[in-house]
């Protein structure tokens, strides 16, 4: 059964899909089930390049992936950021390579109050 606000990848294309809103039922591609992505953390990194660091701005919040910019190729990079409050996804960049692994919101949460999850597309998925 899928999680809500859970990444589901498929193993063999590489589709990648962002559940809304759970009822029941297994997210299938390519004839498989589709393998939930696990959130991990720096604990379980060993190096800064995927744990997201969220940053207050004058305009809102900035999330930067890895202390460490992560890198940005073809075929290595962040898919996407999302911002969460409450365990609840309430905005969130999907991003390119070649562009820089880090996203500006327009937020007037507390930063103490948020936590943001980034997509490596090798990797998988990662939270502060």
């Amino acid at each position: 059964m899928a999680e809500d606000n859970g990444i589901y990848k498929c193993e063999v294309c590489g589709n990648v899909v962002s559940v809304l809103e759970a009822s029941g039922g297994e997210l299938v591609c390519c004839g498989k089930p589709m393998a939930l992505q696990e959130e991990k953390t720096a604990e379980q990194e060993g190096q800064e390049k995927h744990v997201p660091v969220i940053e207050k701005t004058d305009n809102g919040v900035r999330v930067k992936v890895g202390s460490i910019a992560h890198p940005m190729e073809e075929k290595h990079y962040i898919e996407q950021i999302q911002l969460l409050k409450d365990g609840e996804i309430i905005i969130e960049k999907r991003i390119r390579p070649n562009e820089k692994p880090v996203a500006e919101f327009c937020c007037t949460e507390a930063v103490e109050w948020l936590k943001a999850r980034a997509l490596c597309n090798i990797h998988g998925l990662w939270k502060n």
